[in-house]
């Protein structure tokens, strides 16, 4: 099984599941072009996409989606409410409704070889969802765009074999930065974003024996650093109770818009 990211970040989140014969798509929120080279360099076509599951639907997750949707007429997965708000986004044109696939937080669903668990997020879009998927007892967790988290979000996140998780802002980046108050207090609040420490508490809670990779995802552009998102979950590890170190596995900070390192499992 494999896990790149494509791009990530508030301007546009895209990344690539797949095992030898299955190939997925979670979010496209880059434009289909940037989708096909990325997806290109993996020796993957983006013909041989199998599907694609949106978290929710918010922009940077779903720019690219009509354009791929026309082109390609590749299948769409997401919760109802997701779905009814990718119809009413008029930006992406017309998405034939033959192409869209209805999922429901914790619920499994199959696609070929690859099984992808839903469940529920803190944010402020109609129905989000984070995936946890599985292929051949191996286990990977892509959670982003969450306020808070609680047991749910741990009990659905344990024993993974690679996380990709948000760091999303440094608190005193955002709260001294040039972001309006409304939109300050929208990223804090609990359907907002994880900020660094908040994700290094919750990877701290995910530890486990055979966790072999975390990428850090969806920073902020203006709020975050990739220096400070690795320094400041290191550091809520080194501080946990848990019994791992800070260096007992690679923690990587997904590129915002180059293609990231291929982890394989």
């Amino acid at each position: 099984m494999r896990l790149c990211s494509i791009a990530s970040g508030s301007s546009g989140n895209c990344i690539y599941a797949g095992s030898d014969a299955t190939h997925l798509l979670i979010d496209a929120g880059i434009s289909c072009k940037r989708i096909e080279e990325g997806i290109s360099t993996l020796g993957v076509k983006i013909s041989e996409l199998d599907a694609i599951f949106i978290t929710h639907e918010h922009a940077d997750h779903i720019n690219g989606l009509g354009v791929i949707a026309r082109k390609y007429g590749i299948p769409i997965y997401g919760t109802a409410g997701t779905i009814q708000e990718i119809k009413k986004t008029a930006s992406l044109g017309n998405i034939d409704d033959s192409l869209f696939h209805c999922i429901r937080a914790d619920e499994k669903c199959i696609v070929k070889d690859m099984t992808l668990y839903p469940m529920r997020t803190s944010h402020d879009a109609a129905e989000p969802v984070a995936y946890r998927i599985s292929h051949d007892k191996k286990k990977m967790g892509i959670i982003t765009d969450l306020g808070c988290y609680n047991d749910y979000t741990v009990a659905c996140l344990k024993d993974l074999d690679v996380l990709y998780l948000e760091a999303n802002h440094d608190v005193n980046m955002l709260q001294v930065g040039p972001y309006p108050y409304f939109l300050k207090q929208r990223i804090l609040g609990d359907r907002g974003h994880l900020s660094n420490e908040t994700s290094g508490k919750l990877l701290s809670r995910l530890l486990n024996d055979h966790l072999q990779a975390v990428v850090l995802g969806h920073l902020s552009k203006e709020n975050n650093m990739p220096e400070l998102a690795y320094e400041a979950v290191k550091l809520e590890i080194m501080m946990s109770e848990t019994g791992y170190r800070e260096d007992d596995f690679p923690i990587y900070v997904a590129k915002r818009n180059e293609v990231s390192e291929m982890i394989e499992i």
